[in-house]
């Protein structure tokens, strides 16, 4: 069983100590296989909603933009055609679908643990604990902005990770506190993806979700 240590810090962004992070045997994952992982993820997102008209498409008149011979000007059809301005688009894009990239189910969770240990290891994840009742009474930004230098992330992408629990009031409000903060986000941590790990440069988990933690770990 292998084991790593994180730093575990108070909401006030002190350091009070180490965590051990126990995440089984190391994940043997090659570069190539994460990296589909990635593309398919991001493939995945998009809509494939883009729609643009084609010369047919286009609201203009029939009729001929000027005599075939005669003007010294080239010969023309349709004023809808894709060289006049408000004609039809060129090979543009049409709404597509059936487009989803198939993830193989453990490839996925191979991915997510090898990128986590790697997080783990280059002292990227942290652990947050403290009374949250006593620090979040109401939304504070200041106290989040206070916490954020603490861990040093000041300016840095930095996801909150929560465990499946019932939100507190003082929970709430904590995250309400990160609002106005650019780059800053939260999630589960049963939600989290390859692409929130890898585009985060700090992952911040609450205490009580560390056992969620270690047992995604172990797989």
């Amino acid at each position: 069983m292998a084991k790593a240590s994180c730093k575990k810090y108070d909401l006030s962004g002190k350091e009070t100590g180490q965590v051990e992070i126990e995440f089984g045997d190391e994940p043997s994952v090659n570069s190539q296989l994460i990296k589909d992982y990635i593309v398919a993820l991001r493939a995945n997102s998009r809509q494939w909603s883009a729609n643009t008209k084609g010369r047919h498409e286009s609201n203009h008149s029939g009729a001929k933009p000027h005599p075939q011979k005669g003007t010294g000007r080239a010969r023309q059809g349709f004023l809808g055609a894709p060289q006049f301005k408000g004609g039809g688009r060129v090979h543009s894009p049409k709404p597509k679908f059936d487009q989803h990239v198939r993830i193989n189910r453990k490839e996925r969770q191979a991915a997510i643990r090898a990128l986590l240990v790697q997080k783990l290891k280059n002292n990227e994840l942290v652990v947050l604990d403290g009374n949250m009742d006593a620090h979040f009474e109401q939304p504070k930004t200041k106290a989040v902005s206070q916490l954020l230098k603490g861990i040093d992330a000041d300016g840095k992408r930095v996801v909150y990770l929560f465990a499946d629990e019932v939100p507190t009031p003082a929970l709430w409000n904590f995250r309400l506190s990160m609002r106005n903060i650019p780059k800053i986000g939260s999630m589960l941590l049963q939600n989290i993806n390859g692409y929130d790990v890898l585009v985060n440069k700090k992952l911040v988990v609450m205490a009580s979700a560390v056992e969620e933690l270690e047992r995604i770990l172990r797989g």
